[in-house]
């Protein structure tokens, strides 16, 4: 008994974990932990660390083993005919780096790796900025769901006393089914709604790394209504200073330069010291040890290309870099230019036209109900009031998508 209450209990905590409607924390929160594609993008961290590893490694040693002169012809080896003797050898070559080379190499994988987190954190950037979008798609949904159901209500209850005004003979039947069929359109702007609402949720929970849509997911939270003002010369400066794809990129001129370093190292001749111990037996019997020194002669390869090839690279990445820099600033203006204008349009809508329609809304619909308004009068005050507050909907979701916007491209979502 005392087992199945715990199990009972347990079903419960878990269950009570699932619908939790989620904030928009929570959601960042789960993405990072758990988005497919960005768990995947992690693992160049782990293939950079192992890059610095294969970098710090040391040349192997060399070692041959051989047998010459062996009488496997059975010919002999003897004093008259001067053959063999039979001889086994053992030789050790070790290959001496010089200019440094795993030094540069080291060096290039450290800043290779530097790289790479720069890029998995921009990366997280723009995942950062999919969650918020997403998470402001799914409030606009559900607050365009509740207008729809409002609407429905409202239609509903005049459908009621129509049905009541039909009975006492105060309307005509014409009349109730104009508002019936009314009803119904404002029902199928519902089943519209509802739709829009289930998308947003599960593009929401496949950013969370949800694989398997969950029906009770829900968020919670009022969108996003920053009312200090933003200075775009401020935003800008964070943007040269916090942006990880522009940080990366700097980081990739540090890279590039150890590369070059390093191709100049390959450029030197490495040298390379053998030893080897010869044992003689059958008609002369001894044993003795060779010493070897071995230069490549710089002739032809002196890495020529590599080092070309690592100086052109370094042009085009500090040429990337001003790219860049250019692009950050009009995303900056063109993010900026948005936010200004949403903001305008948001005020807009509530300074002039937020009340207004809700007030014609509701003295139609009062009047209507006393009969001194027609159906039509009263539909099309409710569709403008539709449209009046869709509008405001929707701008709040733009006013809010422009303020995480801002934080993206500055740089600040992920520096905050």
């Amino acid at each position: 008994m005392m087992l199945r209450c715990l199990w009972s209990l347990l079903f419960a905590s878990l269950l009570g974990a699932q619908t939790a409607a989620v904030t928009l924390d929570d959601a960042i929160h789960g993405a990072l932990e758990k988005n497919l594609a960005l768990l995947a993008e992690r693992y160049n961290v782990s293939i950079a660390d192992a890059r610095i590893i294969q970098a710090r490694l040391r040349p192997n040693p060399v070692l041959t083993g051989g047998a010459d002169y062996l009488d496997v012809f059975g010919t002999g080896f003897n004093k008259e005919n001067q053959a063999g003797p039979a001889e086994y050898t053992a030789r050790l070559d070790y290959l001496f780096e010089r200019g440094g080379k795993r030094e540069r190499r080291v060096d290039v994988a450290q800043n290779a790796k530097a790289v790479t987190q720069l890029q998995l954190l921009d990366t997280t950037r723009q995942l950062v900025l999919d969650v918020d979008n997403a998470f402001v798609e799914v409030q606009e949904a559900k607050d365009n769901l509740q207008l729809a159901q409002e609407n429905l209500r409202a239609l509903n209850g005049v459908v009621n006393i129509n049905e009541t005004r039909v009975k006492a003979g105060d309307l005509s039947q014409v009349e109730l089914i104009r508002s019936r069929l009314a009803a119904l359109q404002f029902q199928n702007s519902v089943r519209s709604a509802e739709l829009r609402m289930r998308q947003a949720k599960s593009k929401l929970e496949l950013l969370m790394g949800r694989t398997t849509p969950v029906a009770s997911f829900d968020v919670t939270g009022p969108i996003r209504r920053d009312t200090s003002l933003l200075v775009p010369e401020e935003l800008q400066a964070e943007a040269l200073q916090h942006r990880p794809d522009l940080l990366a990129l700097q980081r990739d001129q540090a890279r590039s330069q150890a590369d070059i370093r390093l191709q100049l190292a390959q450029g030197k001749i490495d040298y390379t010291l053998s030893a080897q111990y010869h044992h003689q037996f059958d008609n002369a019997k001894g044993d003795s040890l060779g010493v070897f020194f071995s230069v490549p002669l710089p002739f032809y390869n002196r890495n020529q290309g590599e080092i070309a090839r690592a100086t052109l690279e370094s042009k085009q990445i500090e040429a990337r870099v001003r790219a860049l820099k250019a692009s950050i600033a009009t995303d900056l203006q063109t993010a900026f230019q948005q936010y200004d204008t949403s903001r305008d349009l948001l005020e807009g809508v509530e300074k002039n036209m937020l009340a207004q329609a809700r007030d014609v809304r509701q003295i139609t619909e009062y009047s209507y109900r006393r009969g001194e308004a027609s159906l039509l009068e009263f539909l099309d005050a409710t569709r403008a009031f539709n449209e009046t507050m869709q509008a405001y909907n929707e701008a709040r979701a733009n006013y809010a998508r422009t303020l995480y916007l801002l934080d993206s491209v500055s740089g600040k979502a992920v520096n905050p």
